[in-house]
């Protein structure tokens, strides 16, 4: 009571009248902490509580299933301030490719300052927003603030550090809690703390996967919400929080996938920061990390440097744990196949592999896909109808009655962990309904994919009609229809699907999945014709960074003509001799972004047809001066030109533009002169282009 008597004291004393509010919450927390039941003792019994539950970590598939220590095996990531507009209209293996390129004119920021107040910024920073492709390390990364935390490492001054993800909160979205309530059901240790403890300590919540979210966060039409002992729905509550009429003084972390970053208004928000993933040396670092045999870890690294498709998505860490479990089988077991090139090839090995250990566990024995039983190919496919109804939905999470509509059964779905993933599973009542999902996107993706194929081979007419609305007779008219579906659809989600199926035509890839993709009679002249039909693909009013895909669908194939070509284009002291295809133009376009910051894009520098120039507009990101002459823009090239303007960061200093129809898209592509990360310098206009002003 010592502290109470002496507040008491200078409340009576009128010469203390401007420290009376402000000794008062210094007064009550020293109170509170002096207390048997006091903050510290809570803080230290939430702090084994939350150490329990990062320690471990799931990666991949696990063989013990007790987990792997976190520490062991994290790498940290690479992370930056600000936001990149563009990424929410990409796919994220694009994202990635965009990425990877990017570290050297960036300054990283350390997950455990990342509230910190730099030296140029005037205010306190109360709600951070990180965004990261899937698996590219949020949800570890979160994981490990909360474990240095707990283990008394890093942020001591923070007293409590409430953990929370979307998929949790789904379950109870249609309740109706205060917030004190909501820490309490997910927080039993808590208990003890009541409404004015909580107005008084230092609290940080975090909020881990708003892309999964099911809430429905309204931020125009809310019930105002200011008492931590207010029942509201749990969209009220987080909504409240994040305006900080709730808790203002509470700190709160946000994490999500791009797309769904614009569901909090940016007056919410004070940083902005975005998960990179691995840099070179990072992925070195994993694989030391994950293989304590150097020799092993030395392979895998020199193979994956052969592939730059590979080695680029080996900054996602979920696919850098793909990889080293298929490769680590093929290097350490009397398996002689040749070691995969193609990211098709690279996931039908890693689908052979979790089956192979499925059955080891079950049954003691070794088997080969010839050897794929009847239950398997019953149950992998019906995975596969599951990843393709909810990937054209753009869900990646599943519930039982998910599973039962494409006649899951739950047991069957748990036994193949590799695959599909219990996320999680707990005592507690409100975790009475399991939630799913894929270990990553990408494997989503793929099976996807690869019912699609079966679909198609074995004709399950009503499937294709349903999802490509035509009749399809050969493989060259099933792929070019795929092809012709992901150009109609604006989001381009089903990217890296289009690639395998096209991987999934070779031989090759069939002979490994024969037991799932059914009889396949695809002559080499068949799959010629094939490449020959994505080459003269015409993409007159298609956006350029989605031409792209054709060339990566060619290299799944295998077909290495075009990658080549370029080699010797950029190579040639005469290049603007050497007249270019379309399907060159965007092969060099994706070779020009990959590379280093180009000084100069000039298009009349390119012996190439109208269609040629408007696939090269993809390079226009990549470049510090850019000369458009006599290109017919449309609406998805002005996209294109838009989104350079507004990436993080834009390299564009010095834009021409002439002789082009812009049509009515002008508007939208100037507008984004305005926007913060817009860096130019000098725009040159000429004829008639000024009339949109």
């Amino acid at each position: 009571m010592y502290f109470f008597k002496l507040y008491f004291l200078l409340w009576k004393n009128e010469s203390f009248p401007q420290i009376k509010l402000s000794v008062l919450p210094l007064v009550l927390l020293f109170f509170f902490l002096s207390t048997d039941d006091g903050l510290q003792k809570v803080s230290d019994a939430l702090k084994v509580t939350l150490k329990r539950r990062c320690e471990r970590v799931t990666e991949g598939p696990d063989k013990t299933g007790s987990g792997t220590l976190l520490h062991r095996i994290y790498t940290d990531l690479y992370i930056i301030e600000g936001q990149n507009k563009e990424f929410c209209f990409q796919h994220e293996v694009r994202q990635v490719e965009s990425a990877c390129k990017k570290t050297l004119c960036e300054t990283p920021i350390s997950c455990q300052e990342i509230f910190k107040v730099l030296p140029d910024q005037q205010r306190p920073i109360r709600v951070v927003l990180t965004y990261g492709v899937a698996g590219i390390g949020k949800t570890f990364l979160v994981q490990k603030f909360a474990l240095d935390w707990a283990e008394g490492l890093e942020n001591q001054h923070i007293s409590v550090v409430v953990l929370l993800s979307f998929r949790e909160l789904n379950l109870v979205r249609d309740e109706q809690y205060s917030l004190l309530e909501l820490i309490h059901v997910f927080y039993p240790t808590l208990q003890s703390v009541t409404a004015e403890k909580l107005t008084v300590c230092n609290l940080l919540f975090i909020f881990d996967g708003l892309d999964e979210s099911r809430l429905l966060l309204n931020f125009n039409n809310r019930k105002l919400v200011s008492d931590v002992t207010q029942k509201s729905t749990i969209s009220e509550l987080l909504t409240n929080l994040m305006e900080g009429n709730l808790l203002p003084s509470a700190l709160i972390w946000i994490t999500s996938r791009p797309a769904a970053v614009s569901q909090i208004p940016p007056k919410c928000v004070d940083r902005m920061t975005e998960v990179r993933g691995f840099t070179d040396s990072q992925k070195q670092e994993y694989f030391r990390r994950i293989f304590r045999n150097k020799e092993l870890s030395s392979r895998i690294l020199s193979h994956l440097k052969t592939s730059r498709s590979l080695y680029i998505m080996c900054g996602i860490p979920v696919y850098c744990c793909i990889t080293a479990r298929v490769l680590e089988h093929m290097l350490t077991t009397e398996e002689r196949a040749e070691l995969p090139k193609t990211l098709t090839d690279m996931y039908s090995h890693f689908l052979l592999v979790q089956i192979k250990k499925k059955h080891k566990y079950h049954t003691g024995q070794e088997m080969s896909w010839q050897q794929l039983t009847n239950a398997d190919r019953e149950v992998l496919l019906k995975l596969g109808k599951l990843a393709f109804e909810h990937l054209q939905k753009k869900n990646i999470l599943f519930y039982r009655e998910d599973l039962e509509q494409c006649g899951l059964d739950v047991t069957e779905a748990s036994v193949y962990s590799g695959v599909c993933t219990e996320i999680f599973k707990r005592e507690s009542v409100i975790f009475q309904k399991p939630v799913y999902c894929f270990v990553h996107l990408s494997i989503q993706e793929f099976l996807a994919a690869v019912y699609m194929f079966h679909c198609y081979t074995n004709r399950k007419t009503e499937v294709l009609q349903n999802f490509l609305r035509e009749d399809i007779s050969s493989l060259e008219d099933f792929l070019i229809t795929v092809i012709d579906k992901f150009f109609l659809i604006e989001s381009g989600h089903l990217e890296l699907f289009v690639r395998f199926l096209h991987g999934l035509s070779l031989k090759s890839n069939q002979r490994l999945l024969g037991g799932l993709l059914g009889q396949t009679v695809n002559s080499p002249e068949t799959i010629q014709r094939v490449i020959n039909n994505l080459k003269e693909i015409t993409t007159y009013d298609k956006c350029p960074n989605r031409t792209i895909n054709i060339f990566h669908c060619l290299m799944e194939m295998n077909d290495l003509s075009v990658y080549e070509e370029i080699q010797d284009f950029l190579k040639s002291q005469n290049k603007s001799q050497k007249k270019l295809s379309g399907i060159q133009c965007s092969g060099l376009a994706y070779m020009l972004l990959m590379s280093d910051v180009l000084d100069e894009l000039d298009l009349v520098n390119y012996n190439t047809s109208q269609e040629g120039r408007q696939r090269l507009i993809a390079a226009v990101k990549n470049c510090r001066k850019a000369r458009l002459h006599d290109v017919w823009l449309s609406e998805n090239h002005c996209k294109t030109l838009t989104s350079a303007l507004m990436s993080n960061p834009s390299h564009l200093r010095e834009l021409h533009l002439s002789s082009i129809n812009l049509e009515d898209s002008a508007e939208t592509l100037f507008a984004s002169l305005g926007q913060p990360n817009c860096r130019l310098e000098t725009l040159r206009l000429v004829k008639g282009i000024c009339c949109y002003f």
